[in-house]
């Protein structure tokens, strides 16, 4: 994998300079465009990231989304005042360019169990934070990663007496149980059939295993996955969200420069 936190030779940058393509853009939030905190709810996007992401919508003529695990409700919160295309907990629900918003089917019930029951969980392993995403619930253990092992075992044996309805859903340093019916690869797929992005060569940047099933959709439509910190199935990586924003500040100069 080739490190692309420093200036990259034009080489390297090729793919996005060549005008034969058409390219869209696809990006995770939290450990990707922005760093983790201890909990959910103390992450903030830094100062840049919102211009940013207005410069790089206009370059990709829209064809920009976030695919993301947070809710639509807390990436819009966070992007504020953006209302980007994106995917929420990790493509349960979409809003895709015109504003619409779609939901995979949803087993409330199971759901709802898998709420008490992870709830319950929280209280049993110190350092745990339950999270409550509606169509999803989750146990972040940033504070403790000592009880990962243990606990996710837990998360896995609450899954499987619910049946094939709920899927759960490593990350880093958290895990969760969310309805089995889409991924982010399902996201992404949906989106490339929809215009702006429809015709388009797909990047995908993405920090963990939440977006190994998007690496596998760029790569089948032939695009550009690049991983954040950890190596994983992509041809490139960067280390940090910071780089990651560096990086597509230089892509937007580029495509302003080119017009």
């Amino acid at each position: 994998m080739q490190n692309v936190d420093n200036p990259a030779p034009e080489s390297a940058l090729g793919p996005l300079i060549d005008r034969t393509h058409r390219w869209c853009l696809f990006l995770d939030l939290d450990g990707t465009l922005i760093d983790f905190a201890l909990a959910p709810g103390l992450v903030s996007a830094p100062p840049d990231l919102v211009p940013l992401l207005q410069r790089l919508s206009r370059a990709f003529a829209g064809a920009l989304a976030i695919v993301s695990g947070r809710s639509l409700g807390d990436v819009d919160r966070l992007l504020a005042p953006l209302r980007l295309p994106a995917a929420g907990l990790h493509g349960v629900e979409r809003r895709d360019a015109g504003g619409r918003v779609w939901r995979c089917p949803v087993d409330t019930a199971a759901v709802g169990t898998a709420r008490h029951a992870m709830r319950a969980l929280a209280d049993r392993f110190a350092g745990a934070i339950f999270e409550d995403k509606g169509d999803a619930v989750a146990l972040h253990y940033r504070a403790n990663p000592a009880i990962g092992p243990g606990m996710v075992r837990c998360v896995y044996s609450i899954a499987e007496e619910l049946g094939p309805a709920v899927h759960v859903q490593e990350g880093a340093l958290v895990c969760e149980i969310k309805p089995a019916a889409a991924n982010k690869r399902t996201a992404v797929e949906s989106f490339l059939a929809e215009p702006p992005f429809q015709g388009r060569r797909p990047i995908f940047i993405g920090d963990d295993l939440t977006d190994r099933d998007a690496f596998d959709a760029v790569n089948h439509h032939g695009g550009l996955a690049i991983a954040v910190g950890a190596p994983y199935a992509s041809c490139w990586r960067l280390p940090n969200p910071g780089a990651v924003r560096r990086w597509l500040t230089r892509i937007a100069d580029m495509e302003a420069a080119l017009g």
